[in-house]
């Protein structure tokens, strides 16, 4: 008897198999909602568990590890990017350096949003730059509710977006991700972002993680056979698209494929004081060992 369960997930070509119809499984219905922009479900997910499956941000994942929420992540990572790219200037304001940051007003659409997380740890990597000494310009909080922002961080008011912000010279910098601007005036800050984002995914062979896939955990006592199917079904929706060649490169499947990504995203969350408890990554990925079995 199939069992049905409420997903979200982003279209993507890895995601497309499994939202057409091509991979089905007899266990399990996908029954998809789509929200866009995605991150508006992360914080039902984390805070009601609003849905079976869900697409989280992996410092929304993690923030709410730490708190103890509810929910299993899979050994899924189903959105990477190379960031360097995501903090940008308005060139007819003038030219931003990354240097010239230390002390100035720098928009992001949260402080633990996962952009943001990877743009500041390249900063203070790339740059050594005291991310503590920059001024921080948000508009949405944590997605999980429990955590407070630290001093270094001020909520504007909407009246304005963030380009705009960064347009009227409000802020000398923003951090965008699928909403940059198609425009040459908003010139990335770190110039070279490039060749140094290619170096950084040689040295560690994988982009860093944006989005991973939860379950509640619930649907894992209630449903652990459709759950092992949906991951199976998601695995193959990849192979699809690899075999199609339109897979995007941007996903990673399985347990010993995810521990390294996860281990990084924790340290970095760790030094940018995201996370309320020191954990590792084998203790998160336990949950879906034991479900998973060999197929993780």
């Amino acid at each position: 008897m199939s069992v049905t369960l409420s997903t979200v997930l982003g279209s993507y070509p890895h995601t497309m198999p499994l939202k057409d119809g091509t991979i089905t499984d007899p266990a399990v219905t996908l029954a998809f909602t789509d929200i866009e922009p995605i991150h508006h479900a992360f914080a039902p997910m984390v805070r009601r568990q609003a849905y079976d499956i869900s697409e989280v941000a992996i410092v929304t994942y993690l923030q709410a590890a730490g708190h103890r929420k509810p929910i299993t992540l899979l050994p899924i990572v189903v959105a990477s990017r190379l960031q360097r790219g995501c903090i940008v200037y308005y060139k007819p304001n003038g030219v931003v350096t990354p240097q010239d940051l230390v002390t100035k007003r720098i928009g992001v659409r949260a402080y633990t949003q996962t952009t943001g997380m990877w743009v500041r740890a390249a900063l203070a990597e790339d740059y050594s730059l005291p991310i503590e000494k920059m001024h921080w310009v948000t508009q949405d909080p944590a997605h999980v509710e429990e955590y407070e922002d630290p001093a270094i961080v001020e909520h504007a008011s909407k009246d304005k977006n963030l380009v705009q912000m960064l347009k009227d010279g409000d802020i000398a910098a923003c951090i965008l991700g699928n909403d940059l601007p198609d425009d040459p005036d908003f010139v990335p800050v770190i110039a070279n972002h490039k060749a140094v984002d290619a170096a950084w995914k040689a040295t560690h062979g994988f982009m860093p993680t944006n989005h991973v896939v939860c379950v509640r955990n619930e649907t894992v006592e209630k449903h652990p056979d459709a759950v092992r199917a949906a991951y199976r079904m998601m695995k193959a929706a990849d192979d699809v698209a690899k075999k199609n060649g339109i897979a995007s490169g941007k996903s990673l499947f399985g347990i010993a494929a995810m521990r390294e990504p996860l281990r990084i995203a924790l340290d970095t969350c760790n030094q940018q004081l995201l996370l309320p408890r020191v954990m590792t990554a084998d203790e998160l990925l336990a949950p879906a060992k034991a479900l998973l079995g060999d197929l993780g």
